[in-house]
């Protein structure tokens, strides 16, 4: 995956969760949404799919300066992070900011996106 960031820890899904929306927090980051897919899936086409959570985080300083810097920028907040069981453990992913910023064509993005990442790979390091 050359467009994201990931990590697998030894640790079941609501943990990973829990420890994820807390290393989050440490770094300046609420959980807005949080979408549990696999029960989603059930419900909506009653299939049945792997423990699969979407956080919707977001950084409301961050966001604030991309929103005055980029009005449509909107569209990619907020920063999604993937919490997945996978074979090993538990999967915790998100975009990387500085390759989704890029689509958006604006150099004052730079320094928001670099602070983003920073700030999740921070989080990411904590689980």
């Amino acid at each position: 995956m050359n467009y994201g960031i990931a990590k697998t820890i030894d640790a079941d899904l609501d943990t990973a969760v829990e420890r994820m929306t807390a290393a989050l927090k440490e770094q300046g980051f609420g959980v807005l949404t949080t979408i549990d897919i696999r029960a989603t899936l059930k419900k909506k086409l009653d299939v049945d799919f792997r423990p699969y959570v979407i956080l919707g985080a977001c950084n409301p300083p961050i966001a604030h300066k991309a929103l005055t810097a980029e009005p449509h920028i909107g569209l990619f907040l907020p920063c999604n992070v993937v919490v997945q069981e996978v074979e090993g453990g538990t999967e915790v992913s998100f975009i990387d900011p500085e390759v989704m910023l890029q689509m958006a064509s604006n150099d004052a993005l730079d320094p928001l996106a670099l602070d983003a990442k920073t700030r999740l790979n921070a989080a990411l390091a904590a689980l």
